[in-house]
């Protein structure tokens, strides 16, 4: 079925793990703020419901995707964190910026969790357009910030059994 057609963030299939215990960075973009904002309201509540304690949810809010590397880098070196959630939106203009800051962004966040041998989630939405973000921001496509949440959820157990 055509991702188009469906919500993306039906994790029903999945038995997802109690996260009690464990600690999640968040790290959010400020640009495009409406949008982002549903990412972490989504991300925070789907950890909440999966047994994360409040006071094991720290946001660190940095200005645009790009500053999401650094943040990422920052919260993992110097917290006890068991993955960091990298929430932000791109939405394609009218110059090649997008495919740079895209591409900068998701081997940076790669490369933090390689640094420090922890989970990095990429949760950057890399849209074409407002309502594509609308529509994986809580609308009728689900939520990105709930799959990161489950994904750091899920990589976080993987990271601590090894």
């Amino acid at each position: 079925m055509s991702s188009s057609l469906k919500n993306l963030s039906d994790f029903s299939h999945l038995d997802v793990q109690n996260a009690a215990g464990l600690r999640f960075a968040i790290v959010v973009a400020q640009w495009n703020a409406s949008i982002t904002g549903a990412l972490l309201s989504g991300a925070v509540d789907k950890l909440l419901a999966h047994g994360v304690a409040e006071q094991d949810v720290e946001v660190i809010q940095v200005p645009g995707s790009f500053e999401l590397i650094s943040g990422a880098d920052i919260a993992l070196r110097n917290e006890g964190f068991d993955a960091v959630i990298c929430l932000g939106c791109v939405i394609q203009g009218e110059t090649r910026h997008f495919d740079f800051i895209c591409s900068a962004v998701a081997d940076g966040i790669a490369n933090v969790g390689l640094k420090y041998n922890k989970p990095a989630i990429f949760g950057v939405l890399t849209t074409d357009n407002e309502q594509q973000a609308i529509d994986r921001a809580g609308g009728k496509h689900g939520n990105k910030g709930d799959e990161a949440a489950v994904t750091a959820i899920q990589m976080a157990h993987i990271s601590r059994r090894f």
